[in-house]
C-alpha cells in the first residue's frame, strides 16, 4: 500500500455542484480522516463558497486562498483574501466567497469536532444531484452503478442507488441496495425509516423487515 501520494491541482478534474465548481483533493488522494476540498471560480464574480447550510453538520473550516483574489463575507464582515491568506471559522459561521480575478481557487479542510471524519463520497454524489431533482432516474441508476463498481467504499452511494431504484419502481434492486447500504453503515437504517424515497416500498415485507415498520417523513 502506497505511503504517499503527490499530485497538482490542475490535475484534478473540476466537478460541478450546482454553480460552484471544485476539485475534490480529499477522494483523489484517498484521504479518509478529513475533509479537503478545493474550491474554484473561473471568471471574476463566481461564487466559490456556498452559504453555510443550517442543516449540515457544523463542522470547523480553514480556508486557505491558492490562487487569485476572494472575498469573503464572514457574518456582517467582508475580508479581501489574497494567495497565501488563511481564514478560519468556527462550526456553524454564517460565510461565502466569490472570486475577484479569474482562476480564484480555495483550498478549504475541515472536520467535526470531537467526532470522527465520515468519508461519505458526497464528492462523487454532487454532480449527479441534478438527474435526481429532475428525475431522470433511468440514467441516475446506470450512473450511480458505474460508481459503485468503481468506488465500493462509499454506502451512501449504495444507499442513493436504492433511493433511485425505489423511487423508479425497481423494488427488489432498491431492497438489495438499502440493504449493502445498512450492512456497510447503520446510520442508513434509521435514514431509511424517515425517507420519504422509500414510501413506495415502505410495506413491502423485505422492507419491513430490513429496517423496520415506519412512516414517511422528510428524508
Amino acid at each position: 500500500m502506497a505511503r504517499h501520494a503527490t499530485a497538482r491541482l490542475d490535475e484534478i478534474d473540476a466537478l460541478s455542484d450546482e454553480a460552484f465548481r471544485y476539485r475534490p483533493v480529499r477522494h483523489h488522494l484517498g484521504i479518509t480522516s478529513f475533509g479537503v476540498t478545493a474550491w474554484v471560480g473561473a471568471a471574476e464574480g463566481d461564487p466559490i463558497i456556498n452559504e453555510y447550510d443550517e442543516d449540515s453538520e457544523p463542522a470547523e473550516e480553514l480556508f486557505v486562498v491558492v490562487s487569485g483574489r476572494a472575498e469573503f463575507e464572514l457574518g456582517s464582515e467582508t475580508v479581501e483574501a489574497t494567495p497565501g491568506t488563511l481564514v478560519y471559522t468556527a462550526p456553524g459561521t454564517l460565510r461565502t466567497a466569490v472570486a475577484r480575478e479569474p482562476g480564484t481557487t480555495i483550498l478549504v479542510v475541515d472536520g467535526t469536532p470531537g467526532k470522527a471524519y465520515d468519508a461519505t463520497g458526497w464528492e462523487l454524489w454532487a454532480p449527479l444531484r441534478p438527474l435526481y431533482d429532475e428525475g431522470e432516474y433511468a440514467e441516475l441508476n446506470a450512473r450511480l452503478r458505474d460508481l459503485i463498481a468503481a468506488n465500493p467504499q462509499y454506502p451512501m452511494l449504495v444507499y442513493n442507488l436504492a433511493c433511485s431504484e425505489s423511487l423508479s419502481g425497481h423494488t427488489a434492486d432498491a431492497i438489495e441496495h438499502l440493504r449493502r447500504a445498512v450492512e456497510a453503515s447503520e446510520k442508513h437504517r434509521a435514514d431509511a425509516r424517515q425517507d420519504p424515497d422509500f414510501d413506495a416500498i415502505r410495506d413491502d415485507p423485505s422492507f419491513e423487515a430490513l429496517i423496520g415498520k415506519s412512516g414517511g417523513g422528510s428524508g
